[in-house]
């Protein structure tokens, strides 16, 4: 083994030198002195790649093959005490190398190799730092669009399906990274007076085996009228629901109702500018329950608040489900919350009524909708879901008519204990859900829903978790943690007592050595 060894450890000849010489070359060459600026800008990229290729090759070659510094002895207790040579393809940002390594195994298992663990090689042949170029882009477009912007900075080609799976496996670590995240003491406090969660849903079109049961059967079910287009109601695809969160503090931010309206109408006169949320934190799940992503919103938000110092809000738009899990979750943690219902969703509502008792797109409906909302923010929603109720009365309509005046009216009247703004203005407190509005349009939307895509489930989550750790600002804090995972999955679990042993450095082999001739 150790002729092996000496063959293996000479027998990379290095042409880094060489590489970057053809490239001062080429820049002194007759076609490169009549290239415009921007077709040399192309062309030394292209070469300073392969120079960076041959330089990661030529350090891998110097690394030696991995000999082991002792015994190498899987996690069953078996020592592996046959060695051979080895060698995989590795695809970097740079373009592919060779790794040559010694394989340690024993009769009918698997070898392993202490250079890939020295090395942290994952287990295909796409290096860590391009799961993360395709991470990263997966997280911004299309994996159409992925492989293009890919292949445009590395040189290297990764088909789609490849792309997704990187993706997949990029994401894979998303709920441990913020369990161990709660499992440390928050260092510095975010300095908001206001602690806020919210939630709200978004539809994502899937492939039919991917959608929950009851709506995989509604589909499978469902028959449309015509074969070449679709009639009033009907849908092409059916969707799951995406349960999207976000917790954030903030400064109060106290106003008083007229400032509201006219701001909404965007007459308020000059004022202090609003706070900003500050250590925002969004997710979106298809996978999870709304139970899961309650659960887990509280659970980062007593992470950033363990002694409950904070003012907690919650603003929804109303859904019940969500509004007896937030209710619970407070019970069952001995919290204050007070639940605020969007101004935003009530605002909807008041102009659909409007329009039934008013001119259509008239200054009498805007007017309309301003007066009541006005009322409704200084605390009034009962006496203007019964003034509304007594208008419709009063101009004899029919049930069918004035629907969305006793829709707005019901709305007013169930969720009158959430709709007290008046004391929510006073107390600075947010009122409007912009924040969970956007990360559904910015996580959901603006990715999932692409003009013809239908997603797979293990595809759509793993876009979401890596968009979400890119909005909350947690992307490489995620990676770092990421790749210590997967060393500790492919490399330190195989080996006994969990750790992966020493490999012999050459390099230094060789400087003990000239020390000991100087002697």
């Amino acid at each position: 083994m150790a002729e092996a060894l000496v063959r293996a450890e000479m027998a990379s000849t290095p042409d880094a030198d060489g590489a970057y010489s053809d490239v001062k070359g080429y820049l002194h060459s007759e076609e490169a002195a009549v290239m415009s600026h921007s077709d040399l800008e192309r062309e030394i990229e292209e070469r300073m790649r392969e120079l960076g290729r041959r330089l990661l090759q030529e350090h891998l070659d110097g690394r030696g093959v991995g000999e082991a510094v002792g015994q190498v002895v899987d996690a069953d207790g078996v020592e592996r005490t046959g060695a051979r040579l080895q060698r995989r393809q590795l695809h970097t940002v740079f373009g592919t190398v060779e790794v040559e390594r010694l394989g340690y195994g024993a009769a009918g298992l698997e070898s392993l190799h202490p250079k890939d663990a020295a090395l942290n090689l994952p287990e295909e042949s796409y290096s860590l730092e391009l799961r993360r170029r395709v991470a990263l882009e997966a997280a911004r477009g299309s994996f159409d669009e992925t492989v293009a912007a890919v292949e445009r900075a590395t040189g290297v080609r990764i088909p789609k399906r490849q792309a997704e799976e990187l993706a997949a496996r990029a994401a894979q670590d998303f709920e441990t990274f913020y369990e161990q995240r709660r499992a440390t003491p928050v260092e510095e406090p975010a300095r908001g007076e206001i602690l806020v969660l919210s939630i709200d849903g978004k539809g994502v079109v899937m492939r039919r085996e991917d959608l929950r049961e009851p709506t995989r059967k509604a589909a499978q079910a469902r028959r449309h009228k015509l074969k070449t287009r679709l009639t009033r109601g009907e849908k092409r695809n059916a969707k799951r629901m995406a349960t999207v969160a976000a917790v954030y503090t903030v400064a109060p931010y106290p106003r008083s109702p007229e400032q509201v309206v006219r701001g909404l109408a965007g007459l308020d006169e000059a004022k202090a500018p609003r706070p900003r949320p500050e250590s925002k934190r969004v997710l979106a799940s298809l996978e999870m329950t709304v139970a899961e992503v309650v659960e887990e919103i509280f659970a980062d938000a007593l992470h950033r608040d363990p002694k409950r110092a904070k003012t907690w809000v919650a603003v929804v738009d109303g859904n019940k489900p969500q509004l007896r899990l937030l209710e619970q979750n407070a019970r069952r943690h001995g919290l204050d919350l007070t639940i605020v219902v969007d101004m935003i969703h009530v605002v909807e509502y008041l102009w659909k009524a409007g329009a039934v008792l008013n001119p259509a797109e008239s200054p009498q409906l805007e007017a309309w909708v301003q007066h009541r909302l006005l009322e409704i923010l200084r605390g009034h929603s009962s006496l203007v879901a019964a003034g509304m109720r007594r208008s419709a009365t009063r101009r004899g309509l029919d049930k069918k008519e004035r629907k969305p005046v006793d829709t707005c009216a019901d709305y007013l009247l169930t969720y009158r204990r959430y709709l007290r703004y008046d004391e929510y203005l006073a107390r600075g407190l947010p009122i409007a859900s912009g924040v969970i509005e956007g990360a559904c349009r910015h996580l959901v939307k603006d990715r999932m829903d692409l003009t013809g895509a239908r997603w797979s489930l293990t595809g759509a989550e793993a876009v979401l978790r890596l968009r979400a750790l890119r909005s909350s600002g947690d992307f490489d804090d995620y990676w770092r943690f990421h790749e210590q995972q997967e060393y500790r999955r492919n490399h330190a679990a195989r080996y006994a007592g969990g750790v992966a042993p020493e490999v012999v450095n050459p390099r230094k082999k060789t400087q003990e050595r000239r020390l000991r001739l100087a002697k």
